[in-house]
């Protein structure tokens, strides 16, 4: 070790500031360890925060309020076709950013969370090396590794032309162009899709499965696919794209499906196919890390490697890649490895889509369950009876309710519609308190609002829901 090399001491080192590195640091600081935080780039919060889930949905918002103003037309209220101004659109997304992540850089100095610029490389089980940055290294007695994710882009579409993006690329906002290629019927191509078209793009979508988000139930998604067909300019399903060409006019994209083959011409194409784990360039092979062949570094419910010293959350540990699951296993982790009595045992991580209408869902699905050959018994609320649907003008969403037939306990809960998203923490909930039918039946809910469709959901198993009848069994 050279003399002057910076060497830096800590109890426990997180690896990657994102939702759960930053959850785990901090935590960790509140328990009274002395915490070193290693992030190699500029900014805190990770791809959520900078490149994900914030941006992305400070852009949906947009699109939501555009889409508003034309949809009040039916109710009698007329406003002028917006006017467009990316630059300062792109201005007030940056600023958003910059606020949350000068929040978690704020945090950090408040707790005393010593903050390592660079990048890290493992060099031993005890001890890492900092590139760039800080240069030196940090020696320790824990790790935690939360390197989260990247966009997973195929060789076929790295054709060197910045007119084929990917997640990242697309949240920048250089342009709006004129018609966009979404491949991938996932969240985030979706999600994407969706903010190009408000914005005025001819957003085309190519999914080679024969359906949109295939890990929801058909039931949620119907609503929302209907909505979309009628704001996108295509969706192709058993679609694959099997050549790419860079022209002058545009993108000449290849096409195979039902129909046979035909080529298409866009403006800008994104590549929206899924994620892969940051977990190259660690340096893991010099520690007792186990990565398996997906690239996930494997653990256990306490989130510890095979190495006793280093631990791994988020992305990088599995699926589902969420940020709010990336945040709950940081506090899992820190507290396991003080020796608390913890683990990660929830049972309903709600996952949210948030389209226009948004999908969110928790617990079972009637997917797994049929593919479980487990029996269900599903209560469906249709917000064409909520008064409060009525009242925005928004009856296409949908509330459901999945209950053990014995126990009428609730095991999933599903939900599509105007503000899925902020509904589905009931769900979660309940499925995770082992909540049953009565209690969610005998909840009084604000009326009139949209969260009476759970309690309606409920009420619905016994044949007595309020706002829609339906026959008693027996």
């Amino acid at each position: 070790m050279a003399a002057s090399e910076n060497v830096r001491r800590a109890e426990i080192v997180v690896i990657g500031a994102g939702p759960g590195g930053y959850a785990a640091a901090f935590l960790a600081a509140d328990k009274g360890k002395k915490v070193a935080l290693v992030e190699d780039s500029s900014a805190l919060g990770g791809v959520c925060l900078n490149r994900g889930c914030i941006p992305s949905k400070a852009l949906l918002h947009l699109a939501k309020l555009i889409n508003e103003t034309r949809e009040a037309r039916e109710m009698g209220l007329s406003f002028a076709d917006p006017k467009i101004d990316v630059a300062t659109i792109r201005k007030w997304k940056g600023q958003v950013v910059d606020q949350l992540a000068g929040g978690v850089a704020g945090l950090c100095k408040s707790r005393g969370v010593q903050l390592v610029r660079g990048k890290a490389v493992f060099e031993s089980s005890a001890r890492l090396r900092i590139d760039g940055g800080d240069q030196g290294a940090v020696e320790f007695d824990h790790a935690i590794v939360a390197t989260g994710s990247r966009p997973a882009v195929p060789p076929a579409f790295n054709i060197q032309d910045p007119r084929v993006m990917n997640s990242t690329g697309a949240l920048q906002l250089d342009e709006i162009p004129g018609r966009l290629l979404v491949v991938g019927g996932g969240y985030i191509g979706l999600e994407m899709g969706t903010v190009y078209a408000a914005l005025g793009s001819k957003v085309t979508v190519v999914e080679l499965l024969d359906g949109i988000l295939m890990g929801a139930d058909r039931d949620l998604v119907r609503p929302l696919q209907k909505r979309l067909e009628g704001k996108f300019e295509a969706i192709l399903l058993k679609t694959k794209v099997v050549s790419l060409e860079t022209k002058k006019k545009g993108i000449d994209v290849g096409l195979e499906g039902p129909d046979g083959q035909k080529t298409l011409t866009f403006d800008r194409v994104l590549v929206s196919v899924g994620r892969k784990p940051n977990t190259e360039g660690l340096g893991l092979e010099k520690t007792g890390v186990k990565v398996n062949a997906k690239g996930f570094i494997e653990v256990d419910r306490k989130q510890r490697t095979a190495d006793p010293r280093i631990w791994a959350i988020g992305d990088v540990a599995g699926e589902p890649m969420l940020a709010h699951k990336a945040s709950r296993e940081g506090r899992v982790a820190v507290e396991a490895l003080l020796g608390e009595p913890a683990e990660f045992d929830n049972i309903a991580i709600p996952a949210v889509v948030f389209t226009d209408p948004e999908v969110a869902w928790c617990g079972l699905t009637e997917n797994e369950a049929s593919a479980q050959g487990r029996k269900v018994e599903v209560a469906r609320f249709p917000w064409g009876a909520s008064g409060r649907a009525l009242t925005l003008g928004r009856t296409e969403g949908l509330t459901k309710v999945i209950y053990d037939p014995g126990t009428e306990r609730v095991l999933g809960v599903g939900i599509v519609g105007v503000g899925a998203g902020e509904l589905i923490a009931e769900g979660t909930l309940a499925v995770e308190m082992a909540a049953v039918a009565g209690d969610l039946g005998g909840t009084i809910h604000a009326h009139p609002t949209l969260s009476e469709t759970l309690m309606e959901s409920a009420e619905l198993l016994h044949g007595t829901a309020t706002h829609l009848f339906r026959k008693k069994k027996g």
